[in-house]
């Protein structure tokens, strides 16, 4: 089974509520996606259900490249929201967010980063990211799919790229990515690295959705924000992408934004993410 979904989207925050139904009423909202650790399953926003549109229950916190087993509860709160929103599948992040999941004599709690950490890309490391895909696979009632996160930073012992790395994951899991054009950006910029080459690497067939938000360029760095407006370089990859699917099916692209979130700010996001996949802008990089 590989489901996927699509047209062009945002994704669900309270104070775009009523935005999201008026896209929802003219039919220009293809789907959303709702954060899984800010919905509980017994309380989900009766405003979410009424869109009638495909509804992603997206996870921030299993930390399936962490050492540790993704834990149970964890996974039970997101089966349980997929189950309630009818989710065509689960989302999360190749990423590792916590130290441990056992206290030691100097923390007497869980350490979390409080962010997005990528795992060393190694063979050790794809082992663990492969056996934990697998786990949670297994205990999510829909199909799941992974998302590439913005990394501004590489480990020393990386010995296979990024593209590879997901690559050999899919291949061995057989599961699904959400390809967060944004994020491939930053993580090309602090790599020194073409990011149109790189997407031309990726498995784009596994791809179940897009992703793609605004940011800012911060110290030769490109700071994946979710609070600022996508700008030309983001938008012209987004374009290489939406070209590398000519002749087969678009996945979804969706916006996200966390931070100054009013239909002021999300309005004319959304129009010109319209606009560039309606009209590829203009000398795109090609794959």
């Amino acid at each position: 089974m590989n489901p996927s979904v699509s047209g062009i989207a945002v994704a669900w925050r309270p104070a775009i509520a009523e935005l999201l139904q008026t896209y929802a009423a003219s039919g220009r909202l293809g789907f959303t996606e709702v954060v899984a650790e800010n919905t509980a399953p017994a309380r989900v926003p009766q405003a979410v259900l009424d869109l009638g549109v495909p509804v992603i229950a997206h996870g921030v916190t299993l930390g399936l490249a962490g050492a540790d087993h993704p834990a149970a509860d964890r996974l039970t709160r997101l089966a349980e929201l997929a189950e309630v929103l009818d989710s065509p599948f689960v989302s999360e992040h190749v990423a590792f967010v916590r130290a441990s999941d056992s206290p030691d004599p100097l923390h007497g709690d869980v350490l979390e980063a409080g962010h997005l950490l990528p795992p060393p890309r190694t063979k050790d490391s794809l082992d663990v990211l492969v056996d934990n895909v697998r786990t949670a696979q297994g205990q999510l009632p829909v199909p799941l799919a992974v998302e590439n996160i913005a990394a501004t930073f590489t480990w020393p012992e990386d010995t296979i790229s990024e593209p590879d790395f997901l690559t050999e994951l899919v291949e061995r899991t057989g599961v699904r990515l959400v390809l967060d054009v944004a994020n491939l950006y930053a993580s090309a910029v602090a790599r020194g690295t073409d990011p149109a080459a790189e997407l031309s690497r990726f498995p784009l067939d596994a791809v179940a959705y897009m992703h793609v938000a605004g940011g800012i360029e911060r110290e030769s760095l490109y700071i994946d924000t979710h609070a600022h407006p996508m700008p030309e370089p983001v938008l012209s990859l987004l374009a290489t992408a939406v070209e590398a699917y000519a002749g087969r099916r678009l996945p979804g692209i969706m916006l996200e934004r966390d931070a100054d979130v009013s239909p002021q700010t999300v309005d004319p996001e959304f129009t010109k993410l319209a606009e560039a996949i309606a009209t590829p802008l203009a000398d795109p990089p090609r794959l």
